[in-house]
C-alpha cells in the first residue's frame, strides 16, 4: 500500500482571529508562569521593567519579521526568511535548524510548567518524576489534538486563548487591587544577582517570553491574506502579551516579598495568588496555567512541526520515514513531540530556558544580519532599525551568558556544542546532499 508522504498546506485555514490565538497560546503558555520566578531572581526588585524592556527589545526584532512576512509570507515562515537572504546553504539550514529548536525546547518547558503548577493542588513534594510524567502526557495529547487538523486547532487555540487571557488580566487586576496599587514594598529587595548585568540577563529571559509570535510565521501560507494578516497577527499578538505580563508581574511583586518569589520560582503566580486571593486564588492560578500550557504546547507543535516540514521540502535536513504512514507534516510532529519529551524528562525548567534564550538569540542575530545585509532594500526595511535590533541582541545574549559563566558554566557548553553540532552536521549533509544530487542528474543525463 502506498501513501503520500507530500506536505500539505490548507491555504485560509487560519483567519486572523486564528493566527492571533495561536500566537498568544504559544507566548502566553511558556513565559509568564515559568519565566517570572526566574526573571525576579536575575532582575531584582525592577523584574516587571525587564518584561517591559524585553518587549522594546522583541519589537525591534519583529520589524524584520513583519517585513519578510509581508513579503514572502510561507509554511517554511523563517526557513524561507533565511533562504532568500542567505541562498540554499549551511548558514539558512543551521539557523532554520536552531530556531526549530529552539521551539521544541520552548514545548518542553511550558510541558513541565504544566506538571510544575497542576502538582501545587496537591502534596507531593517529595515526587519528583510526577513533572516530567505530567509533561509527558501533555506532550502526547498535543500530538492527538494536531493530527485532527487545522480547524480543531484554530477552534481550540481561540477558546483556550481567551479563556487564559481573561484570566490572567483578571489575576493581574485584582491583584493590583488587593496589594493597594502601592510600590513601596519593603520586603522587595535587590535580587542576590544585581546591577545592569542582572537586569540585561533578566531581559534576555523575558524575551524568550515573547519569543512565541515567530511561530506565526510558519503559517503564512496556511492565513487568510497573509500578505496583511501575517504581520497583523504577530503585532497584535505581542501587544496583548506586553499588557498582559506587566500587570501579573506588577501583582505578583506586590503581594509577595523578592525572596519568596525566588524560592517558588517555579510556580511564582500560584505563590502570589494565596495572599492576594486565599486558597481559591491557588485554584483559579493553577487553573489559568493549565489553560495557558495546553493551549500553548499544542499550538507550538502546530506551528513547530510545518516549519521542519517546510526545512524537509527545502531539503535542508535529512528525513526519513521509519515506516509510518501520512504525509511529512504528521512525520515532523511525531518528531517534534518525541524530542520535546526527551527534554522534558532529562532537564530542568531553568537550564531548559536557558537553552532556549541562547538558541533563539543566535538565530534572531543571524536573520536581522541576512535581511539587513542581503534584504532591506528589496522590503524596503530601516537599516537603524535591523541594526539597533542586532545590537540589543548582542547586548542581553552577552550579560546572559556573562551570568550563567558566573552560576551555571554547563548550560554555556552545552549551548557551545550543540550549535557546533548543528552547523558540522548540516555541512555535512548539504555536502552529501548536493553530492547525491550531482550523481543522480548524471545518470540521467
Amino acid at each position: 500500500m502506498e501513501h503520500n508522504h507530500s506536505t500539505k498546506y490548507k491555504k485560509n485555514s487560519l483567519s486572523l482571529v486564528g493566527a492571533v490565538s495561536m500566537g498568544t497560546a504559544v507566548i502566553i503558555g511558556a513565559g509568564i508562569f515559568a519565566l517570572t520566578g526566574q526573571i525576579a531572581e536575575l532582575g531584582g526588585r525592577w523584574f516587571p521593567m525587564a518584561f517591559l524592556v524585553a518587549a522594546i527589545v522583541t519589537a525591534f526584532s519583529a520589524y524584520a519579521y513583519v517585513k519578510m512576512s509581508n513579503a514572502y509570507p510561507s509554511a517554511g515562515g523563517i526557513a524561507m526568511f533565511l533562504e532568500k537572504a542567505y541562498g540554499r546553504g549551511t548558514i539558512t539550514a543551521a539557523s532554520a535548524l536552531l530556531m526549530y529548536f529552539s521551539m521544541v525546547i520552548n514545548e518542553s518547558l511550558v510541558a513541565r510548567t504544566f506538571g510544575t503548577y497542576s502538582l501545587q493542588l496537591f502534596d507531593v513534594d517529595h515526587i519528583d518524576w510526577l513533572v516530567p510524567m505530567l509533561g509527558v502526557g501533555l506532550l502526547l495529547f498535543a500530538l492527538a489534538i494536531n493530527i485532527s487538523g487545522n480547524r480543531a486547532i484554530g477552534m481550540f487555540s481561540l477558546v483556550m486563548a481567551t479563556l487564559k487571557i481573561g484570566g490572567i488580566a483578571i489575576f493581574g487586576v485584582i491583584g493590583l487591587w488587593l496589594a493597594g496599587l502601592s510600590f513601596d514594598n519593603d520586603q522587595v529587595m535587590p535580587a542576590p544577582i544585581s546591577g545592569s548585568g542582572g537586569f540585561l540577563a533578566a531581559v534576555a529571559l523575558a524575551i524568550l517570553a515573547y519569543k512565541g509570535f515567530t511561530t506565526i510565521t510558519n503559517s503564512g501560507s496556511e492565513i487568510v491574506d497573509p500578505h496583511r494578516n501575517v504581520g497583523r497577527a504577530i503585532i497584535i499578538s505581542i501587544g496583548i502579551c506586553v499588557v498582559v505580563y506587566f500587570l501579573v508581574a506588577l501583582a505578583v511583586s506586590m503581594n509577595l516579598s523578592l525572596p519568596d518569589i525566588i524560592k517558588a520560582k517555579n510556580f511564582a503566580l500560584a505563590e502570589a495568588a494565596r495572599p492576594a486571593f486565599g486558597e481559591f486564588g491557588l485554584w483559579f492560578t493553577v487553573a489559568l496555567a493549565v489553560i495557558a500550557t495546553v493551549s500553548g504546547v499544542i499550538a507550538s507543535a502546530f506551528a513547530v512541526s510545518r516549519m521542519l516540514a517546510m526545512l524537509t521540502d527545502m531539503k535542508l535536513v535529512p528525513h526519513r520515514h521509519f515506516g509510518m504512514s501520512g504525509s511529512i507534516q504528521t512525520h515532523t510532529l511525531v518528531y517534534t513531540i518525541a524530542l520535546a519529551m526527551f527534554l522534558t524528562v532529562f532537564f530542568d525548567l531553568s537550564r531548559i530556558a536557558s537553552l532556549g534564550v541562547i538558541f533563539y538569540l543566535v538565530m534572531d542575530i543571524v536573520v536581522q544580519w541576512g535581511v539587513f545585509r542581503y534584504l532591506r532594500k528589496e522590503i524596503k526595511a530601516s537599516s537603524f532599525i535591523l541594526l539597533t535590533a542586532i545590537l540589543m541582541d548582542i547586548l542581553v545574549l552577552g550579560a546572559f551568558l556573562k551570568i550563567k559563566a558566573q552560576s551555571d558554566m554547563l548550560v554555556i557548553y552545552v549551548s557551545i556544542i550543540a550549535i557546533a553540532l548543528v552547523f558540522a552536521g548540516e555541512r555535512f549533509f548539504m555536502h552529501w546532499n548536493s553530492t547525491e544530487e550531482k550523481k543522480h542528474t548524471n545518470v540521467n543525463s
